[in-house]
């Protein structure tokens, strides 16, 4: 749709703001379980939904075909007429005109399908060809994206970008004992990030075997050190949706707890999210609301000095806003979600971290885990006994739980090796997968409660 079609249609009409967001997008997925392939699709999609403010209220609707615009517009702002009672909070910013294409090295839109199949073949191959591994789930998925904005204060917006994901997954048997070992990575849409993959692909195969034989560790509190994929996963999940200021607007026990100003950990503590970190899968220009991709620091010092912000949530909180709303598609509304999330670099060297350790556990990679309020549990895919300031054997998969506050408290060496995990995605009220990354140098933790069953 031509933009001055796009502009009249927003013109007009009795509401504070309005927008409009149009869609378009193509996916892959392939996912194979055990020998069959479960799933093979090429789906493309379009659509648009606008979104009207009235009086403080929100009219929001969403379609499938873009025809009529101005009619749905006008049925959004009426929407929004009848639930808004009071005045409209929602922070002023620049309009922005702008249009982005982006193309990765090999760009994943750019390849057939055929060969996005047979790379997930050949990674499924080499996990059932492993001794033992009874099955396996690899699971590729991709998606080129075009968005266009524009709202009632002038903002016209184009976005174009792509986004990939691959999780391979082995499971070995010994009778009803089951153990099982996973890879997941992506990229923003360069297909040559997941290609190459088979040693660690018959790496993972065989980590499951071996885990198999690996004894239990303890019960109970250890020193642990965490590796970047799984420090960076605490974080995100575990301190990062706390930052998120609809969840802590909403909940007058967060607010007592997340005072700007309030120490959270030592000095050498930095945590950050922001979507201007380039070439990540949670990086973009602008967010869902025109905003431009900022650079946020939750944590500073050891000291809670941001969180994250749609407009609404920064005019309501009277704080700056970040440019992190985001809807996962068309169908949804912006809402305040993380972008890359990570813990900043800091001086220690991963020996250093285990040397000083006489008996603890190293941690490695995920499998999932649950938060409530400030209360975790993480589930850890790799652990190896230290012992002695040395790495040792490797562990059953162990559970880490706590507090997150005491945790952070808890945190006394961060290292020198930041990474950035790119292969999940993450959910809230109803949208995922959403595009994130999340990342961490190794972190050591003090008294971190265990569980090895």
């Amino acid at each position: 749709m031509q933009r001055d079609l796009i502009e009249s249609a927003l013109k007009g009409h009795e509401a504070d703001y309005v927008e409009v967001r149009l869609e378009e997008s193509r996916s892959t997925s392939v996912r194979y379980r055990g020998k069959e392939l479960e799933e093979i699709s090429q789906p493309v999609s379009s659509g648009g939904n606008v979104r009207a403010l009235v009086r403080g209220g929100w009219g929001f609707v969403s379609f499938n075909e873009p025809g009529h615009l101005r009619e749905k517009v006008g049925l959004a702002v009426a929407h929004a007429r009848h639930v808004g009672r009071g005045a409209t909070s929602f922070a002023a910013t620049e309009p922005a005109v702008d249009v982005l294409n982006e193309t990765a090295a090999k760009d994943c839109s750019a390849i057939a399908l055929a060969e996005k199949k047979r790379l997930a073949e050949e990674y499924n191959e080499i996990v059932l060809s492993t001794p033992r591994v009874e099955t396996s789930v690899v699971a590729y998925r991709d998606r080129r994206r075009r968005v266009v904005f524009a709202s009632s204060e002038g903002s016209y917006i184009e976005q174009s970008n792509s986004d990939l994901a691959l999780r391979v997954a082995a499971m070995a048997r010994d009778g009803g004992d089951v153990q099982q070992s996973g890879l997941s990575t992506g990229s923003r849409g360069d297909f040559g990030q997941v290609e190459g993959l088979h040693q660690q692909v018959r790496e993972t195969a065989l980590r499951a075997v071996e885990l198999l034989s690996a004894p239990r560790v303890s019960s109970g509190e250890h020193w642990v050190v965490l590796d970047p994929i799984l420090a960076g996963v605490f974080v995100h999940e575990a301190f990062g949706h706390l930052s998120e200021a609809d969840f802590t607007y909403e909940n007058e026990r967060m607010r007592q707890i997340m005072v700007v100003g309030r120490r959270f950990g030592g000095d050498h503590l930095n945590i950050v999210d922001g979507a201007a970190v380039p070439g990540l899968r949670g990086s973009y220009r602008y967010d869902d609301e025109g905003v431009p991709a900022a650079r946020t620091y939750l944590v500073k010092e050891g000291v809670l000095v941001g969180r994250l912000h749609s407009r609404e949530t920064a005019a309501k909180m009277a704080e700056p806003v970040t440019g992190n709303a985001r809807a996962v598609d068309y169908h949804h509304p912006p809402i305040v979600r993380m972008t890359n999330t990570f813990i900043e670099a800091g001086q220690a060297s991963f020996d250093g971290m285990v040397g000083e350790i006489k008996e603890g556990v190293y941690v490695k990679n995920w499998y999932g885990g649950t938060t409530s309020m400030e209360m975790f549990t993480f589930s850890a895919a790799e652990a190896y006994a230290i012992r002695n300031g040395r790495v040792a054997e490797l562990l059953r998969p162990v559970v880490l739980s706590g507090n997150i506050f005491t945790t952070l408290e808890n945190v006394d060496a961060i290292g020198d090796d930041l990474q950035m995990n790119q292969g999940g995605g993450c959910g809230k009220s109803g949208q995922a997968p959403l595009p994130v990354s999340n990342g961490s140098p190794h972190i050591r933790i003090r008294r971190c409660l265990i569980g090895g069953a």
